[in-house]
């Protein structure tokens, strides 16, 4: 496996799971037509902390790389907000603070945990994400309904709260992503483990200023 090097080791199998994922929500919003309503400007996905693999956090600092050079001032701009974020999260971040990785047994905090919290990689200026090439998988699939299993063990379709208004059962399964790409993307988080060092989930804030 070939590596590129940008604050972070990127497995190159990155661009096809990003490719088969994108592919697969592309058809699901083609399905759901106008039921989905997700367009550039639309941030309520990009409020509250949620938890990212190491796979994420590096293709994040690949694209964090790439703004380096394409515009400075904007990737400036970015890291400072994530600095800001990271100092008003740190108190009660339920993990190490010093490496950004989230306590495992402490995930589920996550869900009452910063939920005002803007994204830094969103520029509140235009409401756009400075690295949407590169954003994390949970960004990628949030929208359309995506099967999930919750705590209990309950199994059932997730959609967003602003989408499928007035939708049935049965209007919004016939919208599901279909993914399959549970082995490979496990498969490249651990090869960006063992390339970065690092392990276990964390943060977009700190994945930016590591």
């Amino acid at each position: 496996m070939l590596w590129f090097y940008s604050d972070g080791m990127l497995p190159t199998g990155d661009s096809r799971l990003v490719q088969i994922v994108d592919a697969a929500v592309a058809d699901a919003a083609r399905r759901a037509g106008p039921w989905l309503l997700c367009a550039p400007g639309c941030t309520q996905c990009c409020i509250g902390v949620f938890p990212i693999s190491q796979l994420d956090a590096a293709r994040l600092r690949t694209g964090l790389a790439a703004l380096d050079v394409a515009d400075p001032q904007r990737a400036a701009a970015l890291r400072w907000r994530a600095q800001q974020s990271i100092a008003r999260l740190v108190p009660d971040f339920p993990g190490d603070p010093q490496t950004g990785a989230l306590d495992e047994s402490q995930e589920a905090l996550l869900e009452d945990f910063a939920n005002d919290e803007l994204c830094p990689a969103l520029d509140p200026a235009t409401g756009l994400c400075d690295l949407y090439a590169a954003r994390p998988m949970t960004c990628r699939v949030f929208g359309p309904p995506l099967r999930s299993t919750d705590p209990d063990g309950n199994n059932g379709l997730g959609v967003c709260e602003l989408c499928f208004h007035g939708a049935g059962p049965e209007e919004i399964a016939a919208c599901e992503v279909h993914l399959g790409t549970e082995e490979l993307e496990a498969a490249l988080t651990t090869e960006a483990e063992q390339a970065t060092g690092l392990s276990g989930n964390t943060i977009v804030a700190f994945a930016l200023v590591r």
